[in-house]
């Protein structure tokens, strides 16, 4: 069977995440990992080489429409000097060193690989069903292991810490109404409009 995903790419990712996790791990420790993203990134590595549409499908259910609001967050701040929600302060921190810094710029392009890999590989409609429960998972033990400064996963307060209690509150609830309505809406999404009608098996009738 021929490969959809061109070689270069998936040689090219693998060796992107290779030099990743260790500058990652050195900066910002292993709960670090425990980001949605992070784990994307990760899980994308097998997913390119097996070519397996659900694990692909999951991450893009997980992670595309917050990362689209990372992106809003780091553009705006660069071209304007300013950002109300603060998601990529990171970014232009000059305690953290450029190079890793310039690592993390995979948050611009990683939404768009995964939506252009769901269009070649089909979406996995039981993909909503597992990343929930991966979900399910992740964000207690992103709570046990990491604390109000890392904030990972914002489950301490989205985009905040947990010190700044008025934003905090408020973009707490609108990431709970969010979160749940968006995923639902990611999945809606990918199976009308980027499997270009090509639904692979374990379609029938959802999870």
């Amino acid at each position: 069977m021929e490969a959809v995903i061109p070689l270069g790419l998936k040689i090219g990712f693998t060796l992107f995440v290779c030099a990743l996790v260790p500058i990652y791990w050195r900066q910002y420790g292993p709960a670090n990992f425990l980001w949605f993203s992070d784990i994307a990134l990760l899980a994308l590595v097998p997913a390119l080489w097996l070519e397996n549409a659900l694990i692909v499908s999951m991450m893009a259910v997980a992670v595309v429409f917050f990362e689209a609001i990372w992106n809003v967050d780091f553009f705006a701040r660069l071209l304007t000097g300013k950002s109300s929600m603060g998601l990529s302060a990171y970014m232009f921190d000059p305690k953290i060193p450029w190079f890793t810094r310039t690592l993390s710029c995979f948050h611009i392009v990683l939404p768009l690989l995964l939506l252009w890999i769901v269009h070649r590989l089909g979406y996995d409609r039981r993909a909503f069903f597992w990343q929930t429960v991966v979900t399910l998972v992740v964000l207690p033990l992103s709570y046990l292991v990491s604390n109000a400064q890392e904030n990972v996963n914002w489950v301490y307060g989205f985009g905040q810490t947990a010190d700044d209690s008025a934003r905090t509150a408020v973009r707490d609830s609108f990431k709970a109404a969010v979160s749940a309505r968006c995923l639902s809406a990611d999945a809606s999404f990918f199976r009308q409009n980027l499997s270009s009608g090509r639904l692979i098996k374990g379609d029938k009738g959802g999870c």
